[in-house]
């Protein structure tokens, strides 16, 4: 049996062991003895985790810097970007300087050194934002620096008017800034250009702006700067005025393809191949520009007045080989009123040269002569090197008998035939041959013209002649009281147009006197054919006489032939 005294002092042990040993502080389980008494005694329960275990560390912080520390990085950055621009990398510089307008994008030094670097690689259109809202952020204390800046951006730019304002400011806050009194100097004189320029444009002095322009020009390229796109629109609509086609084609295409998808550049080239008569071309550049711009009022314009012009015209032509004359200068003029002859347009240009070249050939069908004369000098102002409108005005010298102006157009007809690649061998061939026949009326209206003698046209037919050679003789017959030599030249004149060998020969202008032919020539008393008297049966001959008061009988004794009585000879006819 266990002394009680023992027992006790065991006990005692056992509790003190329980509350310092360190492996039952940590563990959750009960100790041993607990385990091995009756059931009547409860187990004591163990102690939960959160009593037991650390409190767990709070996730990691990032560090975020001050405001200061961004600053000095930037101004760092901004240190790079002055090192790479005094080694003249400016891409580099400007690069760098990017950098450190985005760490601190409210500090304006930094945006007006990437505008000297722009500048420096003559991108003057970000340099003059970049000098704008520098100036923005100096407004309370403007800095004439920046406003130097700004003022050469704008000049280089072309706008004269701003630089100038910029310039007054600076000479505000300075009035002997040196640069800023220099560079008032350069965009003064700009400045006046312009103007001039303006005023010449507008009082139709095409000479004068052109200078003005070429000097506005002049001032841009000098400092190296960006050629406003409203200028290159000048040069277009100046060339336009001036009628220089070739230029106006240049300087379009030039605006064009530095703006490539502005409706003002496509509508603008699209005139100028409308006024240069490239009816599809010019409908194509405005379709494009309608469909960037709807609502682009020019182009809604100008597309009618091309789709009017194309239809007028065709149906003109259309008309014309159909024979329908009178169709067909209706349509012509109608065509010629939409194009109109606009000085700014250059009068109409060579669409206006081409619809006047085909309505005076209409008027020439028409036998309207100085009409037609009229519309092919108009046309060949606005296109001289029409072959075209040369041959026609060559053909209505011919009938007009302007014999050496006749010459001279068919000369250069062919001339610009021969270098224009679109005229056929047959086409000059043909011109060739007017040209031999004009050169043979010319040559003839310095001797005789026959033709003129009789009173016929070169057209005219066998019976045409045979009635004017009637008519001819009794007026100018002496026995009637006519001139001698004017009946002589009547008789000389039928004997040749008579003869279609003769005539022919007489038309390519060979010599062909109505007196003196070899093979059927005008023998002893000078007629002409195996009948005589011109050509003219005894028959018209007693007609003519029989006017005369004569009978035909009594003067030819029965006849032509050798039984009839030979009186005496008279200019060729036997009485």
């Amino acid at each position: 049996m266990v002394n009680k005294k023992s027992k006790k002092r065991q006990t005692a042990a056992a509790a003190d062991s329980t509350s310092t040993s360190p492996a039952n502080m940590s563990s959750p389980s009960v100790p041993e003895s607990a385990a091995s008494g009756s059931g009547s005694s409860s187990p004591r329960p163990p102690h939960t985790p959160t009593e037991l275990a650390d409190p767990p560390s709070p996730p990691p912080v990032e560090s975020v810097p001050e405001p200061e520390d961004i600053a000095v990085r930037a101004e760092k950055v901004k240190e790079l970007g002055n090192v790479a621009f005094k080694a003249t990398k400016y891409a580099e510089a400007a690069t760098l300087y990017t950098k450190a307008i985005e760490m601190n994008p409210l500090e304006p030094s930094y945006l007006t050194n990437r505008a000297a670097s722009y500048m420096a690689l003559k991108r003057f259109r970000p340099a003059l934002e970049d000098c704008q809202v520098a100036v923005s952020l100096q407004s309370a204390s403007p800095q004439p620096k920046t406003l130097l800046r700004l003022a050469r951006c704008q000049l280089a730019l072309g706008s004269s008017t701003p630089a100038l304002s910029t310039i007054r400011s600076i000479l505000a806050l300075e009035p002997k800034n040196a640069q800023a009194i220099q560079l008032q100097d350069k965009v003064q004189v700009l400045e006046n250009h312009v103007k001039t320029f303006e005023s010449a444009r507008e009082k139709k002095e095409w000479g004068l702006a052109r200078l003005a322009l070429d000097k506005c020009l002049q001032a841009i390229e000098g400092e190296g700067g960006d050629i406003p796109a409203e200028w290159r629109y000048w040069r277009v609509e100046l060339e336009l005025s001036r009628g220089n086609w070739d230029a106006a084609n240049i300087a379009a295409n030039d605006a064009l393809r530095l703006n490539s998808n502005s409706p003002d550049a496509l509508t603008l080239r699209g005139l100028v191949l409308f006024l240069s008569g490239r009816l599809p071309q010019s409908l194509s550049h405005v379709t494009t520009a309608l469909r960037l711009d709807p609502g682009h009022e020019p182009a809604q314009k100008l597309r009618k007045r091309v789709k009017d012009v194309e239809r007028l015209k065709e149906e003109g032509n259309v008309a014309f080989k159909a024979g329908r004359l009178a169709e067909a200068l209706e349509k012509y003029s109608e065509c010629l009123e939409r194009i109109g002859e606009s000085e700014e347009e250059g009068k109409g240009g060579q669409i206006r040269a081409t619809l006047l070249s085909n309505r005076a050939t209409t008027l020439l069908k028409l036998n309207r002569h100085e009409d037609a004369l009229a519309d092919t000098d108009a046309s060949l102002l606005l296109s001289p090197n029409s072959f075209k409108a040369l041959r026609t005005r060559a053909r209505i010298h011919l009938l007009l008998e302007k014999f050496d102006a006749c010459v001279a157009d068919f000369k250069s007809a062919i001339e610009q035939a021969q270098t224009d690649g679109s005229t056929s061998d047959t086409e000059v061939r043909s011109l060739k041959g007017e040209l031999k026949k004009a050169e043979a009326a010319l040559k003839r209206s310095k001797t005789k013209d026959y033709y003129k003698i009789l009173g016929v046209s070169r057209t005219c037919t066998e019976i045409d002649i045979k009635k004017a050679y009637r008519r001819e003789s009794l007026i100018h017959h002496p026995d009637k009281g006519g001139d001698e030599e004017k009946f002589k030249l009547v008789v000389e004149a039928n004997a040749v147009l008579s003869d279609p060998r003769r005539r022919e020969r007489y038309d390519m202008g060979e010599d062909e006197d109505g007196l003196n032919d070899g093979s059927s020539g005008m023998g002893g008393g000078g007629f002409h054919g195996g009948g005589g008297f011109g050509g003219m049966s005894p028959e018209d001959l007693e007609g003519i006489f029989a006017s005369f008061g004569g009978g035909g009988g009594a003067r030819f004794g029965g006849g032509m032939g050798g039984g009839g009585r030979r009186g005496h000879t008279h200019h060729g006819f036997s009485f």
